[in-house]
């Protein structure tokens, strides 16, 4: 079937209804918090920003039919230095102003070794278990070699986007911004 009937019969593409794309939130879709040179999370609502111009390739994904979904490794809450009061807070802005269906987080350190802390796949392969997505047909686009074994491990397509701290990571695809990363996700799946 042709996608472009899809979209004038149903007003989307009936072919991406189970495919989605995940994003990691610190460095993505929210603005990352340099301390010491590395990137890190937002631990006061303060720090809690939105990358400029997210709103709009979020929302041609969704129209396109894609599920969309945040994940993200939140080992400061572990760590004591992030409430989960916060971080709650922090989810439910994101939920407000961005068309996504959920935010998932592991909130585990390293030393954890939790099934769901990125670059494992659970928190991917958790969501698309209960929301019937299949994940060979998902992307997920992040900024940390994490999220590019997260991808792979769950066999989703890895996208990453440049920035300064990640040169050396090997992904799928690297692209500029978050605009890019759903140009290239539309032109893949011919939409």
């Amino acid at each position: 079937m042709d996608c472009r009937l899809c979209r004038a019969q149903l007003g989307r593409c009936e072919h991406v209804a189970n495919r989605a794309v995940f994003f990691d939130r610190d460095g993505v879709i929210t603005t990352v918090i340099l301390r010491d040179g590395k990137p890190g999370s937002a631990r006061y609502l303060s720090e809690f920003k939105l990358e400029p111009g997210v709103r709009a390739p979020l929302e041609r994904l969704r129209k396109a039919g894609f599920k969309l979904f945040i994940i993200t490794n939140q080992p400061d809450i572990a760590r004591g230095l992030l409430s989960r009061q916060t971080l709650e807070q922090m989810n439910q802005r994101l939920i407000a102003q961005l068309p996504i269906e959920a935010v998932t987080v592991c909130p585990h350190d390293d030393s954890d070794e939790c099934p769901c802390r990125k670059p494992r796949p659970g928190m991917l392969e958790r969501l698309a278990a209960g929301t019937h997505v299949e994940l060979g047909e998902s992307f997920l686009v992040g900024d940390t070699w994490r999220d590019v074994r997260a991808a792979r491990a769950a066999g989703c397509v890895a996208i990453i986007l440049d920035r300064n701290y990640n040169r050396g990571d090997d992904a799928d695809y690297r692209v500029g911004n978050l605009t890019e990363a759903a140009q290239l996700i539309l032109e893949s799946v011919n939409l």
